[in-house]
């Protein structure tokens, strides 16, 4: 119970509205999950109304926070092919279709800028064949990981940044892309036609799936540190509970690959994939709110030990071996990509499918597929490049102790 002159204190506080800043707030990324992965947004796809209603309520939690519009407007309309894909360029024919990213700007009156981003689409009804469940036709795809958890992150960084009373030596700019599911879309268009000059952005940092965070392992995966001389520095200082691992690439399956192909130093944070991935059951009652909060709250830590640089320089890293050869089939598991062992961990395996046939079941790490030797995530791309549909092969897994041999048809 708190005494009088306690009592006091906190009264002239909330009076004078200054002397406590707010902090990251669970209940604030609840609701904003909630609403987000809730089946009246139906997967909150691309181009859709319900995506559009997504796009609208981001823009009013910017207003509410105290941002302002940047060509006075928080929406960002762009246009874009059905079906566009970076790595498909037969778009002939095909009807083209509006989405938005939406935009918010909180000035500090500083020279650079550094933007805080997520994608918040998703794949609504599973109409766009990037979904993992066997008959994914008319689901509602919730997507509160993948990238509901990113986009309530975007909100509680900009409502904590709004409200911290403090001057920071930077300007924030907080952008909620849309089309990133369909090839990183949103982020690439906004960086072809900015609201600001490329030049006056410090780095960006992009959240993508950071709602899943382990209590056992509290691990988390911070790409893109090679993307700047000081980012390993500034990560190796911080004393955190969480497990950091690091990846030095800038380029990478999300967001912060479009600003990175612009020379502009990135971090992307996540918490690591999951057997709910791309499929209906990324719900948000799956999420670790208070992992969410030790999240955000270790991102504010990696953005304010910037704050004793000037604006930062850029460094190329070496592009990761994605193993790009034509894929003509498919096993239907998830990786683990956090996996730190030898091999190539299974973190889901989808219902009826070649693996599922074949007995593999998650937690089995491959080591060998046919004749290839499976050491990571990218020898196994590359061994499974290596087939045609109806072939039949061996594939060793690491199960416990045991090693276990399976034949797979695909």
């Amino acid at each position: 119970m708190m005494n009088k002159v306690s009592l006091l204190i906190l009264a002239l506080a909330l009076h004078n509205g200054i002397l406590f800043a707010q902090g990251i707030s669970q209940k604030h990324i609840k609701n904003d999950i909630s609403y987000l992965a809730s089946d009246k947004l139906k997967g909150r796809g691309t181009a859709t109304p319900e995506g559009r209603k997504a796009a609208e309520f981001i823009a009013s939690q910017f207003s509410k926070a105290g941002l302002t519009q940047l060509n006075n407007s928080w929406l960002k309309p762009f246009t874009f092919k059905k079906g566009s894909n970076p790595h498909d360029t037969s778009t002939a024919g095909v009807s083209e279709r509006t989405a938005e990213n939406v935009v918010g700007f909180l000035d500090n009156k500083a020279p650079y800028t550094i933007v805080v981003g997520g994608h918040y689409d998703h794949l609504g009804l599973g109409h766009d064949h990037n979904s993992l469940d066997a008959n994914p036709e008319g689901k509602i795809h919730n997507g509160a990981d993948d990238n509901a958890s990113g986009t309530a992150g975007v909100l509680e960084l900009a409502r904590y940044y709004s409200s911290n009373k403090k001057t920071e030596p930077f300007n924030f700019l907080f952008i909620c892309f849309s089309g990133e599911e369909l090839g990183l879309i949103g982020s690439k268009k906004w960086c072809e036609k900015p609201d600001m000059d490329l030049g006056k952005i410090n780095y960006m940092v992009n959240m993508d799936m950071i709602g899943r965070l382990n209590d056992s392992t509290k691990k988390i995966i911070v790409y893109g540190v090679g993307t700047s001389p000081v980012f390993v520095p500034i990560i190796d200082s911080i004393s955190t509970k969480l497990s950091v691992k690091k990846d030095s690439s800038g380029i990478g399956p999300s967001d912060q690959t479009s600003f990175y192909l612009r020379d502009i130093p990135v971090l992307h944070f996540f918490t690591g994939q999951h057997s709910d991935y791309h499929k209906p059951s990324d719900d948000a009652d799956k999420i670790n709110y208070k992992g969410e909060v030790e999240v955000l709250s270790y991102i504010t830590q990696v953005i304010e030990k910037t704050f004793c640089y000037p604006k930062l320089t850029f460094s190329k890293t070496r592009n990761p071996d994605t193993g790009k050869a034509s894929f003509k089939v498919t096993m239907g598991v998830m990786p683990d990509y956090t996996f730190e062992g030898e091999g190539m961990r299974i973190d889901g395996v989808t219902d009826n499918k070649p693996a599922f046939k074949a007995g593999l079941l998650k937690g089995d790490v491959v080591k060998r597929l046919g004749g290839h030797e499976v050491k990571d995530v990218q020898g196994y791309m590359k061994a499974l490049s290596k087939f045609k549909k109806g072939d039949t092969t061996t594939i060793e897994v690491l199960r416990g102790s045991d090693l276990k041999t399976f034949h797979i048809t695909f």
